[in-house]
């Protein structure tokens, strides 16, 4: 069973924090996100498939990049997966994996003093 946040939990959230203070809720959900993104190389496998040509990148491409055995590589990219900032899709016996740019976005306008965060259909 995935661990995933749901993205309606992310929907809900959130005004920057320079505007109005986070709620127990949104703290704990936007915690889980930057917990996912605090460890050099999830950030680096992240920066890998969101810049990858296409928007998505190959498991067998992100192995080669590090100095890491696959299992590592696979257990950051779980833990990326499970946050809900990326997606993975199998075909064959590859998995390619893509950003969740809607993620990103909402984190971002946490980020921004007195931004409001883009809502998309």
């Amino acid at each position: 069973m995935s661990k995933q946040i749901p993205l309606s939990a992310a929907d809900a959230c959130c005004s920057p924090l320079a505007r109005a203070p986070l709620t127990a809720e949104q703290a704990v959900d936007l915690a889980k996100l930057f917990k996912a993104l605090s460890d050099p190389v999830r950030l680096r496998l992240l920066s890998l498939i969101a810049s990858h040509e296409g928007g998505e990148a190959c498991v067998c491409d992100l192995v080669e990049v590090f100095d890491l055995s696959q299992p590592t590589i696979s257990h950051h990219l779980k833990v990326l997966r499970e946050s809900g900032l990326i997606t993975g899709e199998r075909r064959g016996t590859w998995v390619y994996y893509r950003v969740h740019p809607e993620v990103l976005s909402r984190l971002s306008a946490v980020l921004v003093p007195g931004e409001t965060p883009v809502v998309t259909a």
